[in-house]
């Protein structure tokens, strides 16, 4: 793993991420649902520091199960000292939401803060 310059901050791996936390209730019907949070964070793991942006969390309950948004919030603050990439955070939230909502029309977006200069936008799966 590379390391960057300068200080460096302390985080931890994605071990410390929570899907556990993640609970669902059951909801049968066509409804689209769509989540938005201001307030997610992680950390670069090439330089400690912050990674901070929006998420968008768009499915529809095919599966006939809606996430608990308090035990959503709970696991996306398990990624706040968390060292892990943009693109696999993305992922990762794909993965955990699309086993617990056993949904394929799911669609994850981050829209991270500008950093150094460079916008960045990941988004995985489709509705």
């Amino acid at each position: 793993m590379p390391e960057a310059s300068g200080k460096i901050f302390e985080f931890k791996d994605e071990s410390y991420i929570m899907p556990d936390f993640l609970e669902g209730f059951k909801f049968m019907a066509e409804e689209y649902i769509k989540i938005e949070t201001n307030e997610f964070s992680a950390v670069c793991p090439f330089s400690g520091l912050p990674d901070i942006g929006k998420l968008i969390i768009e499915y529809f309950p095919d599966g006939g199960i809606c996430v608990e948004l308090k035990s959503l919030k709970y696991y996306l603050i398990s990624f706040r000292n968390v060292g892990i990439y943009q693109e696999a955070v993305t992922k990762r939230i794909f993965d955990d939401l699309k086993r617990l909502l056993k949904t394929d029309r799911i669609k994850i977006t981050l829209v991270y803060n500008t950093r150094g200069g460079m916008d960045t936008l990941t988004s995985m799966g489709r509705l």
